[in-house]
């Protein structure tokens, strides 16, 4: 099957808007009407709809490394990466992992 991605809300929307133009399934939590949540709520969320959630907050790669299961992680710091690096990264990975693979993953993205 596959990759999915959910954006958590620290994530610009125009990442979802770029990658949902390529032909890719992505949803935020403005889509999902989900702000404000915690973190714990947001991995369940992603996870039980088989979706990679895609982060700047090392909070989800701590709850990651502590045994949470998790539909995959991707972790990007919000003063490095550009809306391009997240798009390009994200693109690259679309075709290389299925969701079985990404399965309690973390990826980080890398800049171009």
């Amino acid at each position: 099957m596959k990759v999915r991605f959910y954006l958590d809300e620290n994530v610009p929307v125009a990442i979802a808007e770029q990658l949902i133009r390529r032909g890719i399934d992505a949803v935020t939590t403005r889509d999902l009407r989900a702000f404000g949540e915690d973190d714990v709520s947001h991995l369940k969320r992603a996870t039980a709809m088989g979706r990679i959630l895609c982060t700047h907050d090392s909070d989800y790669v701590e709850l990651a490394s502590s045994g949470h299961e998790h539909a995959g992680i991707v972790f990007g710091q919000q003063h490095k990466h550009t809306i391009g690096d997240w798009v390009l990264f994200l693109e690259l990975i679309y075709p290389v992992y299925d969701a079985d693979e990404m399965r309690n993953l973390v990826e980080y993205v890398r800049s171009t």
